[in-house]
């Protein structure tokens, strides 16, 4: 149309083109201040994100306030974020702030972010019109996910069977040296007095790494962790039991009692030892109770947390084992037994008792490796060795499940899961 009445060469296209004129230039006017607008509009609310997401970064007083308390407004948090967002704009001009407010709040373990803001643009060709000003709001939301307090209630295995060798290579070293080929470096204390002679002591002298060893040192390496990833003092305590000291006595033994003295933990789990037996063979050999370890320490941990606060923590059992019960269960064992002798892999019913409590079960299962030339093994424990992974997985809560090849070392394997646990906080505009 508008090219129509340019071409127009007929009397009335100067009047037509004079009463074009002044929308046309109105309208060319508008778009330059609207332009404007939309650039302006960019700046402030990349001032607001970054003030939302500054408010609640980890080591801000937004953060610092909430950890210490229960839900609600986090007003030291909505102060500071004001100041970053003014602090933000101090250096933006063409525009007047006429509002700003911020609010954070904490819901469960969520801590949201929230910049409300109204800007007046001052226009220069709209002026014509009437429009002295363009006026818009907006928001900007961050959210940061806070570490959740957290309880760790270590369960490990120090039964004898945790005294075979860490690696294949040391497996074949202990096997190759003993007359009866045997691949657990048994610990023998009768009555208080040491066998110096026992094949504890001899894979000492071999050089001879067990899997008791690794966990021990994994063990006091998982209080390090624990310590460069928590954010505040308490977030993370931790207990340590094992099986027991000694085979004449195999119950649930506190080796280090609920602490958030993480360095204190780290000392008592590097002293963690093989369960002692008096003589080969003693017992039957039925030292290790998984159904006995599970059932007792769910007595000593409590009533499941939300993990909002220190004062209400989630409960995590932390279980580490090779997957093999090896008790005194005549009547319910899931395999043949002898004698009353139940060798087999863990019975999920107990495990299905910890979850059914709400506790949350991580377990770090130290691969039960084949034993061919051990008749023992090849007649009750290879049958079912197609099942050990299986059930310790099951066992495990979603997610919570590691496995350690002779390879890998537990102790990378115990910090994987401890970190699977306790998933980073993360910020999301």
């Amino acid at each position: 149309m508008i090219w129509d009445l340019l071409r127009d060469r007929k009397g009335n296209f100067s009047l037509t083109t004079a009463f074009l004129i002044a929308p046309m230039a109105a309208l060319a006017g508008f778009a330059v201040d609207f332009t404007n607008t939309l650039m302006i509009r960019s700046q402030i609310e990349a001032a607001a994100d970054a003030a939302a997401l500054g408010s609640i970064s980890e080591k801000s007083a937004g953060v610092s306030s909430a950890l210490g308390m229960a839900e609600g407004d986090v007003q030291s948090g909505q102060d500071d974020a004001l100041k970053l967002f003014n602090g933000q704009l101090a250096g933006m001009s063409g525009f007047r702030l006429v509002s700003a407010s911020a609010q954070i709040t904490k819901t469960s373990n969520i801590l949201k972010s929230t910049i409300f803001y109204t800007v007046e643009v001052p226009t220069t060709f709209t002026k014509a019109i009437g429009k002295q000003t363009i006026t818009f709001s907006g928001q900007a939301t961050a959210e940061y996910t806070m570490q959740t307090f957290r309880d760790f209630y270590l369960l490990l295995d120090n039964t004898p069977s945790m005294g075979v060798g860490a690696t294949t290579a040391d497996i074949n070293k202990l096997v190759a040296n003993t007359k009866d080929k045997c691949a657990f470096a048994c610990h023998i204390n009768n009555a208080g007095v040491e066998d110096k002679n026992d094949y504890y002591h001899l894979a000492k002298k071999l050089g001879v790494t067990t899997r008791i060893d690794v966990l021990a040192q994994a063990t006091a390496s998982l209080m390090d962790t624990a310590i460069k990833t928590r954010t505040v003092s308490n977030q993370y305590r931790m207990a340590i039991y094992t099986f027991g000291e000694k085979a004449e006595d195999t119950k649930l033994l506190e080796v280090a009692p609920l602490t958030g003295d993480l360095l204190s933990a780290k000392t008592k789990a590097a002293g963690v030892q093989l369960m002692t037996i008096p003589y080969q063979g003693y017992n039957n050999d039925t030292q290790t109770s998984f159904d006995n370890a599970l059932t007792q320490i769910k007595e000593k941990i409590g009533t499941q947390g939300s993990g909002v606060s220190s004062s209400s923590p989630e409960k995590v059992v932390f279980f580490v084992a090779d997957g093999v019960g090896d008790s005194y269960k005549p009547v319910g064992c899931t395999k043949k037994t002898t004698s009353g002798r139940c060798q087999e892999p863990i019975d999920l019913k107990y495990c299905k008792a910890l979850k059914d409590a709400n506790y949350k079960i991580a377990v770090l299962y130290t691969t039960y490796l084949p034993l061919p030339t051990n008749s023992w093994y090849n007649s009750w424990i290879a049958p079912f060795q197609s099942e050990i992974s299986t059930n310790m997985q099951k066992c495990a809560s979603e997610g919570l499940f590691f496995e350690v090849s002779p390879t890998q070392g537990i102790s990378d394997a115990m910090n994987a899961l401890f970190m699977r646990i306790v998933s980073a906080p993360r910020l999301t505009g």
